[in-house]
């Protein structure tokens, strides 16, 4: 079935409400922190109060003899045991053909500590007060080391003395680039015009609902553990945890992912509290329970962004771009994390062609360690960052050759599909102009001028910024990712199993922490099958239940793991018709399959879906020597290309000029996702994810302290989170070009606001801040740096 055929069926396009929500609204939902297992125990980690230091003794003894603990372990314990550090999932390799510095990443921290909240020890107690009160306990004598925070400092070696890890004394962990240097600079040398451009993608520190949590447990009888873990992709923990630093066998460890509430990348990986109660669950024969507070996670959640960059565009005397070329310090942090080295070079420098045809591009990313904590994949990975820094190019372009904001844009745009970037990619299919055209009609772009003469008459500024993004979504192939230095495979699983009533459960290795799957996937299954929604269970989250899967990250849920449904229903399909054909007496070449019934071309013969299922489990009358029982099929998806959601976003925003407050007045969002199954749960995936964006412009910054690397913004009392009322009512629409390459012609849509968005409101805070002579600043937008920017211009 191609995807043409797939969106006009039943259910596709329907906005059915959430099955999973009933059970999250009652408070039956089944979190992390919900499960509770017999002889529970309780684990707290003691945390580095240094940003860098030598540890040259830990005294556990008060520890051990205090009040219900069952256990206290060091690094030293994790050495004896032979317990390997955290892996890094993406081997980069530098210009100069060596292999990035790889460090090791150990659980519990060995002989240094490189970031404030390191893990330095783990306490086991009877209850969670008595493990806190016992890491008071723990003595650490430290010496203490210079640190490096700024990613500036650490690429120009302002830090004397500030070496992370013998492996990189230099701190700098590879250089990578892309693209035809020598065609860039020749571009740039017959060009009429150049614009140039210097900025600082902030960096984020995740917040979902659910902080993380993990429950570590082990069968002496069974020698099997079982890990309890809040996060997105259980296969790829349980891989990473038993093949990389455990070593254990894979089918002796099942991983459990129950609901998960919100992950937004910060989930994907495989932390070193995930191990450390893995190993301690088997020393000590108890289940062992550890549940981040939230200052915790602002401290050892993997932060996200962090890029310093310059940008230059070479264009002709009409605007028309020539050439780009890009040069990105990136902040790693102290480690390496799971997928820390792909973020600024596979899923940032590709996507730097944008929606233009831009001749050539250069981009050239140097990568550092820090003595912070790790940076990896945070809503978007990579696709945020060169959106941002692209659009915010784009729109200086347009402003430096007297052009506006659409203009600009409409003469770059890409017109023919395929289309080959100067970058890798390769865009199947779109249609930018229909997406800026109908962002300015729904954001009434010719209405703008009487809005700004009406916010001018109350002393206010009003401006209005655009962003054309586009995205890579679903990671693949396998054998090309592989070849760039992905270590897993890229592909997703699938198993549909129909029962003799013919309902329907289907086992999927994507995973679901606030998206809907339960409910997408089910009208996936019920379209193709042609039976009720109700009918159809999706189970994820379970290594012991489903075969295999790849988890959930870069919006590749429907179109990966959707598609692999798709196979899995292809199989079901084909043995389907095979028991009809037997049952209706007829060939099975002849029987056709619509809307629940198969029928027998050419005739008034017809028998329901159920009945076929039942024939299969109850094989009376079964032609046996030919097929066997049963209804019940899995598929592997592997992708023959990344899918290309994109579109442009308009934001108005009226600043005051004398405090600087920024207000987002109006914000509209085009999007094509190609087909899309439920609009209801893709309306609400935008404005989460401009929520996010938004709130990285205007609100949200990290900021450690430049000497000695304290993390200053380590509550919500210093972090600013966006709230309901700093955001009007999004107006949303929506253009579809199907993707091309996978059978649903889905693109994905769960990180695209958070893409497009935070160049569109800074772009609308200069417009509106460019007659009081202020021409450029960094996010976020707070009134401060606004206020700021006004006076600096004033001066």
């Amino acid at each position: 079935m191609g995807a043409s055929d797939f969106s006009k069926l039943p259910h596709i396009g329907e906005s059915l409400k959430r099955k999973e929500d009933y059970r999250f609204l009652t408070g039956a939902g089944q979190y992390t922190d919900d499960v509770v297992l017999a002889a529970q125990s309780h684990a707290v980690f003691v945390r580095s109060p240094h940003a860098h230091a030598k540890i040259n003794s830990i005294n556990i003894d008060a520890a051990k003899a205090s009040p219900g603990v069952l256990g206290v372990f060091t690094g030293a314990d994790v050495a004896a045991d032979n317990i390997n550090g955290l892996p890094c999932g993406w081997l980069i390799t530098s210009t100069n053909g060596e292999p990035m510095k790889e460090p090791p990443h150990p659980i519990l921290a060995q002989g240094k500590v490189r970031y404030v909240g390191d893990h330095v020890a783990m306490v086991v107690a009877l209850t969670q007060q008595q493990a806190r009160d016992a890491a008071e306990l723990v003595e650490v004598d430290y010496d203490v080391l210079p640190a490096v925070v700024n990613v500036a400092d650490a690429a120009s070696g302002a830090v004397a003395g500030a070496a992370l890890h013998d492996i990189a004394p230099d701190n700098h962990c590879f250089k990578w680039a892309i693209g035809d240097k020598g065609a860039v600079d020749a571009a740039f040398a017959n060009a009429a015009h150049v614009t140039k451009l210097d900025l600082i993608n902030n960096r984020l520190i995740p917040n979902a609902m659910e902080p993380r949590a993990a429950i570590g447990s082990y069968n002496r009888a069974s020698d099997e553990y079982t890990l309890y873990v809040s996060n997105q992709n259980p296969h790829v923990e349980r891989l990473l945890m038993t093949a990389f630093v455990m070593g254990l066998p894979e089918h002796k460890v099942r991983v459990i992912a129950p609901d998960v509430g919100g992950g937004f990348g910060s989930k994907i990986y495989l932390y070193a509290e995930d191990v450390c109660l893995t190993w301690a669950a088997k020393k000590l024969n108890r289940n062992i329970k550890w549940v981040a507070d939230r200052s915790e996670a602002f401290l050892s959640d993997a932060h996200g962004r962090d890029h310093v960059s310059h940008a230059e565009m070479a264009m002709d005397k009409d605007g028309k771009f020539l050439a780009m070329r890009v040069h990105t310090h990136a902040n790693l942090g102290a480690y390496l994390s799971t997928f820390a080295s792909a973020v600024p070079t596979i899923l940032y420098a590709t996507l730097l062609a944008g929606q233009y045809t831009t001749p050539q591009v250069y981009v050239e990313v140097d990568s550092w360690f820090t003595n912070t904590a790790p940076v990896d994949a945070y809503r978007g990975a990579g696709r945020p960052e060169a959106t941002y820094l692209l659009e915010r190019l784009v729109t200086r372009c347009g402003w430096e050759m007297g052009l506006g904001q659409d203009e600009i844009r409409k003469r770059n745009f890409i017109t023919s599909w395929p289309y080959q970037t100067p970058v890798a990619l390769q865009y199947d299919v779109g249609d930018y102009h229909a997406c800026m055209t109908q962002a300015q009609q729904l954001a009434d772009v010719a209405g703008f001028a009487a809005r700004k003469a009406a916010s001018e008459a109350k002393g206010l500024k009003r401006g209005i910024g655009y962003s054309s993004y586009i995205e890579a979504c679903g990671i693949a192939p396998s054998n090309i990712a592989g070849a760039l230095g992905a270590r897993a495979g890229l592909f997703e699983c699938g198993e549909v199993r129909v029962h003799p009533t013919g309902s329907v459960t289907v086992f999927t290795g994507s995973h679901s922490h606030g998206q809907g799957h339960e409910t997408t996937f089910a009208q996936v299954v019920a379209a193709r099958l042609g039976i009720p929604v109700e009918n159809v269970d999706i189970v994820h989250g379970d290594t012991g239940r489903v075969p295999f899967g790849m988890g959930t990250y870069g919006s590749r849920s429907i179109s990966v793991g959707g598609a692999a449904i798709m196979k899995a229903l292809d199989k079901i399909e084909a043995k389907a018709k095979k028991i009809a054909a037997h049952l209706m007496e007829a060939s099975d070449a002849d029987i056709d399959f619509s809307g629940g019934e198969f029928t027998v071309r050419g005739t008034d013969k017809k028998i329901p879906f159920g009945q076929v299922s039942l024939a299969a489990y109850v094989p009376h009358n079964y032609p046996l020597d030919v097929l066997e029982p049963g209804l019940n099929e899995t598929a592997f998806y592997d992708p023959t290309n990344f899918t290309f959601p994109a579109g442009t976003y308009i934001c108005e925003v009226e600043i005051d000029p004398q405090t600087g407050v920024t207000r987002v007045d109006k914000f509209t969002a085009v999007d094509d996702f190609g087909t899309i199954i439920n609009p209801m749960i893709v309306e609400g995936q935008v404005h989460g994810g401009l929520v996010q964006g938004i709130g990285q412009a205007l609100l949200e910054n990290c900021v450690y302290d430049r000497e000695t690397g304290q993390l200053l913004t380590g509550s919500f009392m210093d972090y600013a989170m966006p709230r309901a009322d700093d955001f009007p009512e999004f107006k949303l629409g929506h253009v579809c070009t199907p993707c091309t390459h996978n059978p649903l012609g889905t693109k994905g849509c769960g990180e695209a606001g958070a893409i497009g968005s935070p160049p569109a409101v800074i772009n609308a805070v200069l417009d509106a801040l460019r007659p009081l002579g202020v021409k450029d600043f960094d996010m976020p937008a707070s009134p401060h740096r606004v206020w700021e920017a006004i006076q600096s211009a004033k001066a």
